[in-house]
């Protein structure tokens, strides 16, 4: 136990209780002791470099590039994406794949390059390996995108796993996104990021790094393409980012820099190059189609810690009362009895069944929270059930691991069996059989309730990793993935009809095949406003397209004009929860007082306008891995000053939504793309690319839509309406519309609109199909007619 654990359970000590806080210094103690005799002191290390090329040997999609200390293999897949792995490291086995690895592309050979190094050349990318072992990728065209200097390895002298290092360049107009969420992006800017997912320990800001979700993925934009690069290990490690400087020195570019530490794992990484949409098509044919959320998740969430069930019932009842919509309600650590890991309290909320039966007449959904730990307390059904599966995680010496959770002493499943995960997806029967629709986990990074932020588990803890065995170093980062794949593949056991809705607080690569993730516990503050948009877009990028804040923040008192701000912000993102924290009183929008709710009204209504659309994008990221929510560049990525712009962001291909991240503005900068923008609200055209100013009173964010879009809304009578924006003069456009066919598993069809000019100045929608072009299947409601262009 070093002074940082100590200071910190100090404070528990004197914050929390005596007897909490000395469980936390016990168990603070416990961890260090344990990894102190089971995990070797790091001794005298060897450095070692790849070395010179000393023979190949040509395999599919590549081959093996053998030097004087390492060996090198790389492979092209038939998606176009590039594997290579150091030392005999291959693409499986892994969490981050959906499946087995793609096949080799037969037509990517291995061939001589100049001054002794080699090569292989395949359609979308080259990869050129010098003779010493740096790595290049480069376009079809030539064009240096990435260069892998030698790789470094620090091996201890008596055995064991080693720590390597490695540094990377990229052009000097390149600009960093990624690593999971990350408050400070999108855009990452020069810096050392933490690869180990963390709960800080409280309410996080913008400048707060790690955080729950972390990813060693980067995605990286320059004008000659995009690329995303994924070193597969899950160990803990940091990468060290620095933009490059054009013009630097003598008028020479300085490169950007990347340079990533890992204290272990297989060095072993994926590149895709090419667009954003191509290359997040590849990502996602890695690592796996999004889940698509059923139809009501993709609502209004509300979540507080509710007394009782009269509580609940009133607060859904002032929702009604009001006209605000209500499509989901979250029952916090409140409802819940701590003797049980499903169990809800049955003197504050008797019947939980009967209440949810009536909540789901009225159109609203429930939703539990879950957490890995187990009150480690014989009698409990959880915990002996778990016993006699031998479901715990053990410590080096064969004993089950106890960690300080919120109900106390617990133990934790170690979700890297399989086995204990058909075991643990078996217990959502429970919460199934008392009327919960869906599920949220937290604390699962895992953390202790009580230790600001340390991994409740020691890092000698050993997990069964799929049957390959090894310890917390390396399945700390995948506990969270690993049990969202319970929750979600015993929920299709349990629900066979039904889509499961499972989203967590932490996860790695692959997480968007269970479910979605929501930001954790951020301040209710300005800078907590704009972090909160930062995740959204740096997680859809690492492949994650489903996630969102917690309205409002979970700690402080935010004021009427940030709450409401936060609000039309989150009517916007995939995940739209409002969470009602222990705050002075202020939790739902009634609350803020009646202007407030006035303008709260109409960005609920808009987002229940919009649900189709929503709907749309889901389907579509399950079969394009495009994310929801894009960043402004998406389109083209070539455009500098899209790429630098953070406060803006695209909703699929239709909307551009620029919220208020500022106190006191009525009106803000907007940066377009090409084309022509209609305001939303006004009606008035912008052409792009440039920057516009837009009013943005108190009640609604600017919102513009593209020229030519077909967007899917709801209409006044609760059906599907095509809302379709007047193309450009001289021009067409389009859209996709995925009606869903329930929250079940029927594959739905996509409808294919054109919008185009008639005779007349009318503007003509076609829906086209495999038999040629008909009339639209919807009612059509054709917008911005008549405005002059705004420039």
């Amino acid at each position: 136990m070093d002074g940082r654990d100590l200071v910190r359970s100090m404070k528990m000590v004197g914050s929390a209780g005596t007897v909490r806080g000395l469980r936390t210094v016990r168990a603070a103690w416990r961890r260090r002791r344990a990894d102190a005799l089971a995990l070797p002191a790091r001794g005298v290390e060897r450095a070692r470099v790849p070395g010179a090329v000393r023979d190949v040997e040509p395999g599919p999609g590549g081959g093996t590039i053998r030097f004087s200390r390492s060996e090198l293999t790389i492979r092209v897949a038939v998606n176009g994406a590039v594997f290579w792995g150091w030392d005999g490291a291959g693409p499986e086995p892994s969490y981050a794949l959906a499946g087995r690895c793609p096949e080799a592309d037969p037509r990517a050979v291995l061939e001589p390059d100049k001054d002794g190094g080699w090569r292989v050349v395949a359609e979308r990318v080259t990869v050129v390996v010098s003779r010493h072992g740096a790595i290049e990728v480069r376009t079809p065209g030539g064009v240096a995108l990435r260069r892998d200097l030698a790789p470094r390895w620090w091996e201890p002298a008596d055995g064991g796993p080693g720590r390597w290092m490695q540094r990377s360049e990229v052009p000097a107009d390149a600009r960093f996104f990624g690593l999971g969420g990350r408050a400070a992006g999108p855009r990452l800017r020069a810096g050392t990021y933490r690869l180990w997912n963390t709960d800080p320990g409280r309410a996080f800001d913008r400048g707060d790094d790690p955080l729950c979700l972390t990813m060693p993925v980067q995605l990286v934009v320059a004008d000659a393409a995009t690329h995303l690069a994924f070193h597969d290990t899950s160990w803990d490690g940091s990468v060290r980012l620095r933009e490059g400087e054009e013009g630097a020195g003598s008028g020479h570019d300085r490169p950007g820099m990347s340079e990533l530490r890992m204290d272990g794992g297989p060095l072993r990484c994926w590149v895709v190059v090419g667009t954003p949409a191509r290359v997040l098509l590849a990502w996602a044919s890695l690592t796996g189609a999004p889940a698509v959320p059923p139809a009501w998740a993709l609502g209004h969430h509300h979540a507080r810690r509710f007394g009782d069930g009269q509580e609940l019932r009133d607060v859904v009842a002032g929702y009604t009362e009001r006209g605000l919509p209500l499509d989901v309600v979250h029952l916090g650590v409140g409802p819940l009895d701590d003797r049980q890991v499903f169990a809800v309290d049955q003197v504050r909320f008797p019947k939980p069944a009967v209440l949810a039966g009536e909540l789901r007449r009225d159109g609203v959904r429930l939703v539990s929270v879950v957490e890995p730990a187990v009150r480690a307390v014989p009698g409990d059904a959880a915990h002996d059930g778990g016993v006699a599966a031998d479901a715990f995680v053990r410590d080096a010496s064969g004993r089950i691991v106890e960690g300080v959770a919120r109900a106390g002493d617990s133990v934790y499943p170690d979700f890297t069996h399989a086995r204990v995960r058909r075991w643990w997806g078996g217990l959502y029967a429970e919460g199934v059989a008392q009327g919960f629709s869906g599920f949220w986990h937290d604390m699962n990074e895992p953390t202790s309730f009580t230790a600001f932020g340390e991994a409740t588990l020691p890092r000698s803890a050993r997990h069964a990793l799929e049957g390959r065995g090894g310890d917390h170093r390396e399945a700390h980062n995948v506990y969270g993935l690993c049990m969202a794949q319970a929750g979600y593949e015993g929920l299709r056991e349990l629900l066979p009809e039904e889509r499961p809705f499972v989203f967590s607080r932490s996860g790695w690569v692959g997480l968007q095949r269970y479910g979605g993730t929501w930001s954790g516990d951020v301040a209710a503050g300005w800078p907590g406003l704009r972090a909160s948009l930062s995740l959204v877009l740096g997680l859809g990028l690492c492949g994650v397209p489903c996630s969102g804040p917690d309205v409002g923040g979970f700690d402080g008192d935010p004021s009427p004009e940030l709450y409401l701000r936060w609000l039309q912000l989150g009517s916007h993102l995939p995940l739209f929860r409002t969470r009602a924290a222990p705050r002075a009183g202020l939790g739902e929008p009634w609350e803020f007082g009646p202007e407030v709710l006035e303008h709260a009204r109409a960005a609920l209504v808009e987002r229940r306008r919009l649900l189709p659309y929503f709907v749309t994008l889901a389907h579509l990221a399950r079969r394009t891995g495009a994310p929801y929510v894009r960043p402004l560049w998406w389109g083209a990525p070539e455009d500098r000053a899209l790429r630098d712009c953070e406060d803006a962001f695209l909703l699929g291909d239709c909307l551009l939504v620029a919220p208020v991240l500022d106190p006191g503005a009525d009106r803000r900068a907007v940066q377009l793309p090409r084309g022509l923008w209609y305001d939303t609200a006004t009606g008035k055209r912008y052409a792009g690319p440039g920057q516009v100013l837009i009013d943005a009173p108190l009640g609604r964010i600017p919102v513009l839509a593209r020229a030519g879009a077909v967007v899917p809304v709801r209409g006044e009578d609760g059906g599907l309406e095509l809302e379709v924006w007047a193309p450009a003069p001289g021009g067409t456009g389009g859209g996709l519309v995925v009606r869903d066919a329930g929250d079940g598993w029927n594959e739905p069809e996509i409808e294919r609109y054109v919008a185009r000019w008639g005779v007349g100045r009318e503007v003509v929608v076609e829906r086209e199909g495999e038999d040629g072009v008909r009339e639209p299947s919807h009612p059509v409601r054709v917008c911005g007619l008549g405005r002059p262009a705004q420039m």
